[in-house]
């Protein structure tokens, strides 16, 4: 006997078979046990969830020589030759085909003779909105005044195109897009059933790539069985299917973070060396991005069967709440615009590009806490920000808040301007320069301890990166022997540690310092400085340095006496 396909062979034969779509299945049993039948039935949805299907399991309760039920028999000969498509007086229809009025006509001639071995003869017309005008005014009369033995079962994909004179005369049931994990667990189901080995990750990704259609999925289903000779897993379920590993994806976030540049134009490379599809790869990064936005403000709304919620909950550690969402958008807009780039692999590369030149200046992601975590930290680095802004605002204190754009220069031209400036630069007296930024940098530094010191250059020459690096920066040095490295982790930050981290920082030490060095890692409520704080605090002095030295730039003093111009403070960065 020749094979028989998946979507075939599993096609649901009643109504206790059917998966998903309840709101249907529901007020067909209710009409047909309380005998309360309407005489035309439309069906809508998208391909593959179920409308045919349903349509036949109707002509068969219908039709079953057990009497108008809800649960045929599927044993009688009704049963069987709906079952086998034979059934006489089941004509079933495909309107694409037949959309001419002389075709309707025609159908509709034989509408008024009695059934031949049935109870009712049912009309079931596929893909109806494919019907011309004439074909569907021809339909109209017979549609709302049937005789009593005809039932008319419709379905379409796109019933906007239905007139309304056809909608009206119609009890119209709209079927949904089936949940992917009701698509996975049917396909289990059925491999359980076939004795056809598989793994879970392979299956979601069946699941997702149906978009909703179960006929899709199984369709899917079979090429997968081919593909990987008679079992299911998810690295041949990849190949087949050209979507890119997870692995990758979070490699991708990972670079974001970091804000390296050329690691992600190396990633770009190595996908399109194996020809992945970029708007797929876009897909999934805003899908993991999504992830990570839910782990920062409801981590409680993670799902551990759709995704690696320890990864998620890790980078959703590593990135900034306000990076996430400009991320998401960037990515959202480039998928829109990913068909208007010469290349796809162009068009992705300035997506990532534009998330790394549209990043908040100064951001430290790899050091804000994740919603829900401590905030002592980013309140120190508020504190900071606000001395170093209460120092720059110093010089400004007697000045009127005036413009930016100088009038004068509007006024005088450019060249007269800058004669003028040079002038006023000329004649301007000259003042010591202030030492307070330099002192409060000096007292800032001596209060860093000598162990915190030492953690933070020792973290300088590891060879780590990613999530164990950031491990090791968020440390703090409690104890250092010949034999121990004892750390200590705020508990806010324990997302960080797990044993594979553990052994990967401990390995570089080891390759540092000797083979005989164990380390240990404690979570504690409060810990010593940490070389993140470390870098965070000699950033924060090296912007009030910058700020400081531009308002006491003998030149820029001339602009603001001259000209009533003003400095903005977001504008001075330090030059590294």
């Amino acid at each position: 006997m020749s094979y028989q396909v998946l979507a075939r062979k599993w096609r649901p034969r009643n109504f206790s078979e059917l998966v998903g779509q309840e709101h249907v299945q529901r007020a067909l049993i209710n009409a047909l046990d309380n005998d309360r039948l309407h005489h035309a039935f439309l069906f809508t949805g998208t391909r593959g969830v179920g409308k045919t299907t349903i349509a036949r399991i109707l002509a068969k309760s219908l039709n079953c020589e057990t009497g108008v039920t809800s649960t045929p028999c599927g044993q009688c000969s009704a049963c069987t030759e709906i079952n086998e498509g034979r059934f006489v007086d089941l004509i079933e229809v495909d309107a694409a085909s037949r959309t001419k009025v002389e075709d309707t006509r025609e159908l509709l001639e034989n509408v008024q003779y009695a059934p031949t071995h049935g109870r009712y003869k049912v009309y079931l017309i596929d893909e109806v909105h494919m019907l011309s005008t004439h074909s569907f005014n021809a339909l109209l009369k017979t549609l709302e005044e049937p005789p009593l033995h005809v039932k008319f079962l419709l379905a379409t994909t796109d019933p906007q195109k239905l007139p309304v004179t056809i909608l009206s005369r119609c009890l119209q049931f709209n079927l949904k897009r089936l949940p992917m994990e009701l698509i996975q667990d049917h396909l289990q189901h059925i491999l359980n059933a076939e004795n056809i080995s598989s793994d879970a990750d392979g299956l979601t990704q069946i699941a997702k790539a149906a978009d909703g259609s179960m006929r899709d999925a199984l369709s899917l289903l079979d090429q997968a069985i081919a593909y990987g000779g008679g079992s299911v897993r998810s690295e041949e379920v990849r190949a087949m299917l050209g979507t890119i590993d997870q692995h990758q994806v979070m490699d991708i976030l990972q670079h974001l973070a970091n804000g390296d540049a050329p690691a992600l134009m190396e990633k770009t490379r190595v996908l399109a060396e194996h020809a992945f599809d970029f708007a797929a790869v876009l897909s999934d990064l805003i899908t993991n991005l999504h992830y990570v936005a839910l782990a920062q403000i409801s981590p409680q709304s993670l799902d551990a069967s759709i995704m690696d919620v320890e990864t998620i909950t890790a980078m959703a550690n590593a990135i900034a709440p306000e990076d996430v969402q400009l991320f998401y958008q960037i990515a959202l807009i480039g998928r829109r615009d990913l068909p208007l780039a010469p290349d796809p692999r162009v068009g992705f590369e300035m997506v990532v590009l534009r998330m790394l030149a549209f990043k908040p200046a100064g951001s430290d992601s790899l050091s804000t806490p994740a919603a829900g975590e401590n905030k002592i930290p980013a309140a120190e680095r508020a504190a900071q920000q606000n001395t170093a802004a209460a120092t720059v605002n110093r010089e400004r204190d007697n000045q009127p808040a005036k413009a930016v754009v100088p009038p004068v220069a509007r006024e005088h031209g450019a060249g007269q301007a800058k004669a003028l400036l040079q002038e006023k630069t000329a004649n301007a007296p000259q003042q010591p320069p202030q030492n307070t930024a330099q002192q409060s940098s000096t007292s800032a530094t001596t209060a860093i301890s000598d162990t915190a010191q030492q953690w933070h250059q020792l973290v300088e020459q590891l060879n780590v990166a990613g999530i164990t690096q950031q491990l090791a920066l968020n440390c703090s040095l409690k104890q250092q022997t010949a034999e121990l490295i004892r750390l200590e982790l705020n508990e806010s930050r324990r997302q960080l540690l797990n044993t594979s981290r553990l052994e990967a920082l401990q390995q570089a030490l080891q390759n540092y310092l000797g083979s005989g060095v164990r380390l240990s890692i404690d979570v504690v409520a409060n810990t010593g400085m940490t070389p993140a704080e470390i870098k965070s605090q000699r950033a924060a002095e090296k912007q009030q340095d910058a700020e400081q030295s531009i308002y006491n730039d003998q030149t820029v003093k001339t602009l603001i006496n001259t000209f009533d111009a003003q400095v903005a403070p977001d504008s001075i960065a330090p030059i590294d």
